[in-house]
């Protein structure tokens, strides 16, 4: 059976190309060795007029059809001066086209930047775009209000956490990317093999008389939900060549390499934000009549495997979270100018219409069961998030009386601002145990069965993990959705307790570790700590105008005292966004999606009272079809729970995938020279794994004595990358000191202009538990005069355990004669003189000349010889790379059974 690959993009670099009368966009692919050109009319003034040339061109011919234009198009036959063609502008990918109130603009991406790389298949982010005028200024018909639409439109900074893909849908998860893989399929068109040309395809059975050897390419739809840019190449989709065609997300995209004693395992952290009812903070609530939440992101962890590059050879894992609001018709109100407005519900919903719509969505994305954290508070004085709870729980009831009761909505509410106030209570325990039962009810994915050492060293945990076991691995069934009212503090750190529980169970399946447990303070733990801090700092920005206020070390209780003031720093960018740039940046946002489209016929974008209309389509249009309130999901999608109905085999889903039969050696799906670029001369310090956030160079510490395990748990001071920062030693002692006995640093009830916070009856309460608690004490003068006398000595720890060896005894006298050997041949590295002195340098080293000038120093070398038995296990290892795995003979199989017996039994 012909095995599946995923299709890379033909167009990856471009240059568009002016004349008077059109635009010539040249597209190439990374080796520049096919062309596409895509002709754009630049004489109609409102209209787009594009002509997608079907040909594929070479490298020469297109040279020869750029100087027939140039030639052409020349104002005088033979005039070299002024050419009729030149070039505009490079670019790496089109975001799309946009017309306002004049002609249509093409923006351009200019700039990129590698961001992660999964299995090859590498991630940028969007650094730079260019917006081009398309029309002539000749037939330009000019209208006042166009410029500023363009810097509304233009308010949308593409350069800030945009990120495209050639060869990998960003919009869909790993576990359906790899499950399309592995589905059998059938060509749906007939292509003639690409056999033309061994520059294009080189196939190595041609020669012998042998089969060609066919793959199977697929091209499937994006997840429009999470595109950002699918408005904007709605115009061109029909017309053009699907490879000129760039989806983007918006959201975060962060890797970092562990390191397990020299092994590579990359953890790659992916968010997308959903493109439905985005916006800001106040201004974007609730859920829209179409079931669409407010700052709805899916996070998604992957765990690769990097000793091998390759989907279908290398180990994967992968787990996915959902946030978004709560889905009911409910806001509040920013026109009192309150750094907490009350929340209001705007609509009766007594059916759970709202949320019916939303949790369809997402049985047909995530299959089931659903399980909904709640971390809204529940005990208030005055209402407030308390409002929320009591219109949602009802729901949910509601909701899960038609469901089958084994693919039920599971509901669990827990007051995380409460426990954080609460001296007796540890949240992140609490956390951790919701995370383990969460897991283990939903699974997470694998590429790659259980391995034998899972029955050598069995865990219990494993066996009551959740999800589809598979013969090919295992299939996360079901999310994890978690709310507050922002979704922003509590939320990441919930998502990042429930992904360090995932973490320790995926690197388990991987055999990384001996047991699904990882600790705090550990290396690995950092690393993946840092990742989330930088996701929630993200995504914190785009949706509430600053970054984090309470991060995990602040739920640890073990955060710094400067990080008060940051707290409160953050906060008021928060309020001084919320109340003064939020509503343009919402308008950029309708228009950037297309939301809003200018007309002369309707009011302009400014001067809409409110954009509720536009995010509401049933206020204007009446449904056409009413949706059933007993009957609340789609058809066929109980079918297949706890299957996600998208991942299932039905023809509904086929539909959505091209197949083309090609050879195995088409550059579309090599995957091989698309990474490594073999016809480029590259620098291996200027690879992206290089300068990837490693744990051994940012967290390991540099001293020789420790273990150099991720798993190993370390004090504060003792990582390359302190997690109390550059402090001083005294404020490590203090810090330390009063990590156990402190309370907790001033909680999200405690800042009362942040969304986190208490009401006004609350913050009296906790000023008088606060006075009746006991006073701190610091540190006591005979612990500070210790701890000065023990300075010198950790300043300056000894030298074996710094170096390794002792560096005053003198080195043994072998190590001086290689050494003096060593310096020698340095010395005659340069130049050689042709006397008897070149006998002393024989006996050194044996090298034979072969330059003829007598100043020169180059030698012949030959090369060493490799015996058999080496070849044998370097064919091997490259045999089990590419996922051919030898049968053990018996000899092995008693070394490994010898060895097993030693080491665990």
């Amino acid at each position: 059976m012909p095995v599946n690959a995923a299709v890379i993009r033909g167009v990856q670099k471009l240059v568009l190309y002016e004349t008077r009368a059109r635009f010539f966009l040249v597209g190439s692919n990374n080796a520049q060795t096919k062309n596409r050109v895509l002709k754009i009319d630049r004489t109609e003034p409102r209209d787009l007029v594009i002509i997608d040339d079907k040909h594929v061109y070479s490298q020469q011919e297109v040279r020869e059809l750029l100087g027939r234009l140039d030639l052409g198009n020349r104002t005088k036959i033979g005039q070299k001066g002024s050419s009729g063609l030149s070039r505009a502008v490079s670019a790496y990918g089109i975001v799309g086209f946009v017309r306002f109130l004049e002609g249509y603009y093409i923006v351009l991406i200019t700039k990129r930047r590698k961001m992660a790389d999964i299995g090859g298949h590498s991630i940028y982010k969007i650094e730079d775009t260019n917006m081009i005028y398309i029309p002539n200024d000749s037939v330009r018909v000019t209208h006042p209000d166009e410029a500023r639409y363009v810097r509304i439109f233009q308010n949308v900074d593409l350069s800030s956490n945009f990120y495209f893909s050639y060869s990998y849908d960003l919009s869909r998860s790993l576990q359906y990317n790899m499950t399309l893989l592995q589905m059998p399929c059938d060509a749906g068109e007939t292509e003639e093999l690409n056999t033309s040309g061994r520059q294009d395809s080189f196939d190595i059975f041609e020669e012998e008389g042998l089969p060609t050897q066919v793959v199977h390419s697929l091209i499937n739809e994006p997840y429009a939900k999470y595109v950002w840019n699918v408005r904007l190449l709605e115009k061109v989709k029909d017309i053009v060549h699907p490879d000129w065609l760039l989806y983007i997300i918006h959201g975060f995209c962060g890797q970092s390499k562990l390191l397990i004693y020299g092994r590579p395992v990359h953890v790659t952290l992916i968010a997308r934000r959903s493109s439905r009812f985005a916006g800001t903070r106040f201004l974007k609530r609730g859920a829209n009549c179409e079931g669409d939440v407010a700052n709805e992101v899916e996070t998604e962890q992957i765990i690769h495997d990097a000793s091998v590059m390759s989907l279908t050879a290398g180990s994967f894992s992968s787990c996915v979270q959902v946030r978004g609001s709560v889905p009911l018709h409910w806001s509040q109100d920013i026109s009192t100018m309150m750094p907490k407005p009350p929340i209001r519900l705007d609509q009766a919903d007594p059916y759970a219409h709202i949320a019916a719509l939303h949790f369809d969505q997402m049985l047909q994305r995530f299959g089931s069961p659903i399980i909904i954290l709640n971390l809204v508070k529940k005990r208030e004085k005055r209402k407030h998030e308390k409002i929320l709870s009591e219109e949602f729980y009802p729901a949910i009831i509601n909701l899960n009386q038609f469901l089958p009761p084994e693919h039920g909505i599971e509901y669990i509410a827990w007051d995380m601002a409460r426990y954080t106030k609460s001296k007796l209570c540890n949240v992140l325990d609490r956390l951790s145990m919701i995370a383990e039962s969460v897991v283990k009810r939903t699974g997470f994915f694998v590429n790659r069965p259980d391995f034998y050492c899972h029955t050598l060293r069995p865990d219990e945990r494993w066996g009551d993990l959740g999800g589809k076991v598979t013969p090919n691995g295992r299939l996360q069934t079901g999310v994890l959705r978690t709310n507050c009212v922002d979704c922003l503090d509590r939320t990441n750190t919930a998502q990042f307790m429930v992904g360090k529980c995932a973490l320790a169970y995926q690197l388990y399946a991987l055999g990384m570790i001996d047991k699904p447990k990882l600790q705090f303070d550990t290396d690995c733990v950092r690393l993946f700590e840092e990742l989330y801090e930088d996701h929630g700092d993200t995504l914190s920005l785009q949706y509430g105008g600053s970054q984090l206020v309470h991060r995990v070390k602040t739920y640890r209780k073990i955060a710094p005292w400067t990080q008060h003031s940051k707290d409160i720093m953050q906060t008021l960018s928060r309020y001084y966004s919320n109340a003064f740039s939020d509503a343009d940046r919402q308008d950029s946002i309708n228009l950037f999606l297309q939301v809003y489209q200018p007309s002369e016929s309707k009011p302009h974008l400014w001067e809409l009272p409110t954009d509720f209309y536009l995010h509401h389509s049933d206020t204007m249009i009446l449904p056409h079809q009413w949706h059933s309130y007993t009957h609340w999901w789609t058809d066929g999608v109980l079918t297949f729970l706890p299957v996600p109905y998208d991942e299932a085999p039905c023809e509904k889903n086929r539909r959505k995938v091209v197949v083309k039969r090609v050879n195995r050696y088409d550059e579309s799906i090599d995957i091989y020279t698309e990474f490594f670029k073999p016809y480029e001369l590259t620098s291996f310090d200027d690879t992206f794994s290089i300068a990837m956030t490693n744990s051994s160079r940012e967290f390991m510490p540099k001293t020789v004595g420790l273990d150099p395990s991720p798993f190993t748990v370390r004090k504060p001071d003792e990582s390359a990358k302190s997690v109390l920062g550059k402090s001083s030693k005294e404020e490590a002692v203090l810090q330390r000191k009063t990590a156990a006995s402190a309370p907790p640093p001033p909680s999200e009830e405690q800042i009362s202009s942040s969304s986190e916070d208490d009401s006004e009856d609350e913050r009296e309460e906790d000023g008088t538990v606060s006075q009746r608690s006991t006073p701190i004490k610091l540190s006591e003068p005979s612990d500070s005069i210790r701890a000065h006398e023990d300075q010198p000595q950790q300043r300056l720890p000894p030298m074996r355990e710094t170096y390794g060896l002792n560096l005053l005894a003198n080195p043994p006298d072998e190590d001086i004669l290689i050494y003096h050997r060593f310096a020698h041949l340095g010395q005659n590295q340069h130049k050689v003189e042709r006397n008897d002195d070149t006998k002393k340098l024989d006996a050194v080293i044996s090298l034979a000349p072969v330059s003829l000038f007598p100043s020169d120093s180059i030698y012949e070398v030959s090369a060493p010889e490799v015996d058999v038995q080496s070849r044998e296990v370097f064919e091997c290892h490259v045999q089990t790379g590419r996922g051919w795995v030898r049968t053990l003979c018996q000899d092995d199989v008693l070394m490994y059974r010898e060895y097993i017996k030693n080491r665990y039994m």
